[in-house]
């Protein structure tokens, strides 16, 4: 993902999207709520999305870092010699 300013906005329909700044043609992440889960969330729909959206960075960057480490260990692997 690029550098650009995101913003999370709430469509008013139940949907709340995530989309850069510069670029309403396309959102990044969209999250619909159901007719019930917004009567649920009482207004809260917003927040729920923001947390959410936030745990799914939180969870895509320590795959990442994950990731990177087992590409690491493998490079590593690769370069010993066991005799």
């Amino acid at each position: 993902m690029s550098t650009s300013l995101l913003e999370i906005v709430d469509l008013g329909d139940g949907e709340v999207v995530l989309q850069r700044v510069e670029d309403e043609s396309e959102p990044l992440v969209s999250i619909q709520f159901s007719d019930e889960a917004n009567a649920y969330l009482m207004g809260n729909n917003l927040e729920i999305a923001r947390v959410m959206i936030q745990a799914g960075i939180e969870a895509a960057a320590r795959l990442s870092e994950v990731n990177n480490l087992e590409v690491d260990t493998a490079d590593m692997s690769e370069r010993r010699t066991l005799h």
